[in-house]
């Protein structure tokens, strides 16, 4: 998994000696660091090609300069920045044929993970994936756009959770982040943002039936009908959403 999630861990033992406590404090705060960066650029107030400086993040979060390195390798982690030697650390572009090939890599990842999950689909995440698209139902009506990106990750996450395959889970978590970044940069007009979360529901209604074929299919339509690229990125065979 990304550096950002051994931030703060320590092996001590609970309430152990100032410097732990110091080290833990100083984990939080590169990951709020990292948070609020990651935002930034997700967003584009970080434009993409934009040198980010440890000093200037130090400066603007009251942190130090070896907290804010922290929160760079996290984004390099996720291939939101690029720390190049001797020049320094660029925001990465966001391009379409990247976009799409991430696309279809995770058509790939979640599509093949079907079966898998099918077989460990029960009542518990059936309701841990409704109540995320309650929580993404809540953001789009507060027209929170970034909220309703993180929870979509989080459904899409916590359903492949369930195919039992760890090693691919971080690709799939790259692909989503670059996925909603180009969404998000290049959306043209103000999206429909309870539509958006409120089409999850087609997964979960084909999780529920039990039938891997149209829960292959629905998956496989939500993840290609990206309105950036028109109708679907697929060939015209891909079939219509019920």
């Amino acid at each position: 998994m990304m550096a950002i999630e051994n931030f703060g861990k320590s092996q001590g033992a609970p309430g152990g000696n100032a410097s732990t406590t110091n080290a833990r404090r100083a984990g939080r705060r590169s990951r709020t660091v990292y948070e609020d960066l990651q935002r930034d650029i997700m967003l584009g107030d970080i434009p993409p090609l934009s040198a980010v400086l440890e000093m200037d993040i130090a400066e603007r979060f009251g942190c130090s300069q070896s907290t804010a390195r922290e929160a760079l390798i996290a984004l390099d982690h996720d291939g939101l920045v690029e720390r190049l030697p001797h020049r320094g650390t660029f925001v990465a572009d966001s391009r379409a044929d990247d976009a799409r090939e991430m696309i279809m890599v995770r058509r790939e990842i979640e599509c093949r993970g079907v079966p898998r999950i099918m077989q460990r689909y029960g009542s518990l995440l059936r309701n841990n994936l409704l109540e995320i698209i309650m929580s993404m139902v809540r953001a789009a009506r507060g027209g929170d756009a970034y909220l309703l990106s993180q929870l979509d990750r989080d459904f899409h996450l916590k359903l492949y959770e369930a195919a039992n395959l760890p090693s691919v889970q971080p690709i799939l978590r790259r692909c989503l982040i670059h996925n909603h970044r180009f969404k998000i940069l290049n959306s043209k007009e103000r999206r429909d943002l309870v539509e958006t979360a409120e089409r999850h529901e087609a997964i979960v209604e084909t999780l529920n039936s039990g039938d891997v074929n149209e829960a292959v299919a629905a998956l496989s339509h939500h993840i290609t009908t990206i309105v950036e690229f028109g109708p679907s990125i697929l060939p015209e065979d891909i079939p219509q959403r019920r």
